[in-house]
């Protein structure tokens, strides 16, 4: 189940995890958070997560980009 759950993680966008390990909170309360927020605010929290997946798929992209020129 954790290898299931590890692949999920990395090809889904990983903004809870990012949370999860920033906050200290369990990954899975994140994910409900934005679950009962999506169904609370009819669907506004989704820009949220698709923006800061965004902002975080970028930031990756730059520091991948710095570590290869450095090790060149």
């Amino acid at each position: 189940m954790d290898k299931f759950r590890s692949i999920l993680e990395e090809s889904w966008f990983g903004v809870c995890t990012w949370w999860g390990n920033k906050l200290g909170i369990s990954i899975s309360k994140i994910r409900l958070f934005f679950i009962y927020a999506t169904f609370i605010a009819l669907g506004s929290p989704i820009l949220v997560y698709l923006s800061m997946a965004f902002i975080l798929d970028i930031r990756n992209f730059f520091r991948r980009k710095n570590s290869r020129v450095e090790d060149s």
